[in-house]
C-alpha cells in the first residue's frame, strides 16, 4: 500500500531573499507552469498515451473468457461436367447456384490458460499505473528544477551587475584618490581588472540564463517570461519522519519504480504458470446454426424440375481437446517463462536497492543542504561585517583596495552559495519524496507558497 508522508514544512519570516538580493514580484507562478508542462511536455505525453494503451490490457484478457461469435455467408456458382465410362451413356452438363450462411458461438469452458492471462492483464494495468506514477513524478522534479534553474540564472545575472557596480565605485574612488596622490597606480590597476573580469562574469550570465529559459521553455512549450521568485527569508525544514531508515523501508516499498517491477515480477510469476497449462486439456462449448440453399440445376440447358434445396442445420456439444506433442514448443516456453521470472526477481532486487539508495541519498542532501544553509547565512553576515570593516579601513590607509576588493567578491560568491543551497535543499526535499512514491501535486502547490 502506498504510504505517503507530509514532509515539506515550510516556515516563512523576514530576511533575505534566496539569493542576497531583492526582486520584484513578477506573472507565472510555480503552479502555472507545472499546468503548462502537464498540457505540454512530450516525455509526459508519451506516458499518458501508455498508460491509455495499459488499461486495454484488461479488456483484452477478459475476453479470452467470453463467447465468441462469428456469422459467416457464401455464395458459390457451380459449373460442372460428368462424363460416364459406360458406353452409349452421354456426358452431362450441369450448372447450379449454392448458397448458405453459419452463425456459431465457442464459449471457453475450461482454459486454464486463458485464466491466467486474466490475471496477468490486472497486473498489467498496475503496472502502466506505477509507470504513469513515475512519469509524472519525474515531470514534477524536472519543471521545478528548470524553474529554479532560471531563477538562479537571474540571481547570479543581477549579482554580477551589482558587484560590477560597486567595483566600479571602487575604481573611481581609486582614480580619485590617486590623482590626490592617497593611492598608488595599483590601486586603479587592481580595480579596473576586476571590473574587467566581472564584465566577463556578467556577459557568462546572461548566457545561461537565456539557456536555462530554453531548457524551461521546451518542458512548458512558452517563453517563461516574468518568472515569480522566491519569498524573503524561506526556512526550511527537515523530512518528517526524521528518520531515514523510515523513509528507506517507504522507498523499498513505495517508489514507483518498485511498483512497477512488483507487478512486472507478479507478471512473471503467471507466465510460468500460463506457459505450463499450455499441457492441460480445454473443454469449450460449441453450437452453430446454419442454412444452405441450392438453386435448380441446370442440365443441357434445360432446368431440371424440383432440383432446388434448402436445409437448415442447428449443432449444439461439447469440444475437448487433449494436447499431446507439438514438437517440444509448450516445454521450451515454460523454460523461457522460467528463466525470465528469474531476471524480474533480480530486476524487483535492484530496484528496491536502487529506491532504497535514493532515499538515503535524497534524505543526507537535505540534511547537509539545511546545515550549509545556516553556515552560509552566518557567512553572509560576516562577509558583509567585513566588506564594511575594509571599506573603512581603506578610507583610513589601514587597507588597501585590493582587500575592498576582495572583501566584495567574497560577499556574492557567498550569497551566490547561499541562494545554490536553498534552491539544492529543495530539489532534495522533491527527489527524497519522489524516491518514497509520495511526490505529488500538492507539494508543488507547497513550494508555490515560497513564491511572491
Amino acid at each position: 500500500m502506498k504510504m505517503k508522508t507530509k514532509m515539506i514544512s515550510l516556515m516563512l519570516a523576514g530576511g533575505l531573499s534566496i539569493g542576497g538580493l531583492s526582486a520584484p514580484a513578477l506573472g507565472a507562478d510555480l503552479m502555472g507552469v507545472y499546468r503548462d508542462a502537464l498540457a505540454y511536455d512530450a516525455q509526459f505525453a508519451a506516458a499518458r498515451a501508455a498508460l491509455d494503451a495499459g488499461r486495454e490490457r484488461l479488456p483484452q484478457g477478459r475476453a479470452g473468457l467470453l463467447p465468441n461469435i462469428g456469422l459467416s455467408s457464401s455464395t458459390v456458382w457451380n459449373d460442372t461436367d460428368t462424363n460416364f465410362r459406360r458406353s452409349g451413356v452421354r456426358s452431362v452438363d450441369s450448372e447450379y447456384n449454392t448458397n448458405g450462411w453459419t452463425v456459431s458461438l465457442t464459449q471457453p469452458l475450461f482454459r486454464w490458460q486463458n485464466w491466467v492471462a486474466y490475471n496477468q492483464s490486472e497486473l498489467a494495468v498496475a503496472q502502466a499505473e506505477a509507470e504513469f506514477m513515475l512519469a509524472r513524478q519525474d515531470l514534477i522534479v524536472r519543471t521545478v528544477v528548470a524553474y529554479f534553474d532560471v531563477l538562479l540564472a537571474q540571481d547570479l545575472l543581477a549579482t554580477a551587475q551589482a558587484q560590477k557596480v560597486a567595483i566600479a565605485e571602487q575604481l573611481e574612488s581609486a582614480k580619485r584618490n590617486f590623482e590626490v596622490g592617497t593611492a598608488t597606480i595599483t590601486d586603479s590597476q587592481e580595480a579596473q581588472s576586476r571590473y574587467d573580469l566581472t564584465i566577463a562574469q556578467e556577459i557568462a550570465a546572461q548566457n545561461d540564463l537565456d539557456v536555462k529559459r530554453q531548457v524551461l521553455r521546451s518542458i512548458i512549450g512558452k517563453e517563461p517570461d516574468g518568472l515569480k521568485t522566491v519569498k524573503a527569508g524561506v526556512r526550511l525544514a527537515g523530512p518528517q519522519p526524521a528518520d531515514i531508515n523510515k523513509w528507506v523501508e517507504m522507498a523499498e516499498a513505495s517508489a514507483a519504480t518498485v511498483q512497477a517491477s512488483q507487478a512486472r515480477y507478479e507478471i512473471a510469476v503467471r507466465e510460468v504458470e500460463r506457459q505450463r497449462a499450455g499441457h492441460y486439456p480445454t473443454l469449450d462449448l460449441v453450437a452453430s446454426r446454419g442454412r444452405s440453399s441450392t438453386s435448380n440445376t441446370v442440365v443441357g440447358g434445360v432446368a431440371g424440375v424440383g432440383s432446388g434445396s434448402d436445409t437448415d442445420s442447428t449443432t449444439v456439444g461439447l469440444q475437448l481437446n487433449l494436447p499431446i506433442f507439438s514438437g517440444g514448443a509448450t516445454m521450451s516456453r515454460d523454460r523461457e517463462a522460467v528463466a525470465l521470472k528469474e531476471r524480474a526477481v533480480a530486476d524487483l532486487d535492484n530496484a528496491r536497492r536502487t529506491a532504497a539508495l535514493n532515499a538515503r541519498q535524497g534524505y543526507l542532501g537535505v540534511t547537509a543542504g539545511l546545515a550549509q544553509i545556516r553556515a552560509y547565512e552566518a557567512a553572509l553576515t560576516s562577509s558583509q561585517s567585513a566588506l564594511e570593516s575594509n571599506k573603512l579601513g581603506y578610507e583610513v590607509g589601514v587597507r588597501i583596495n585590493i582587500d575592498v576588493l576582495n572583501a566584495q567578491s567574497q560577499l556574492y560568491d557567498t550569497r551566490q552559495k547561499l541562494a545554490k543551497a536553498r534552491m539544492d535543499t529543495l530539489i532534495a526535499l522533491l527527489r527524497l519524496k519522489a524516491a518514497s512514491g509520495s511526490l505529488g501535486e500538492d507539494d508543488v502547490a507547497n513550494i508555490n507558497t515560497l513564491l511572491d
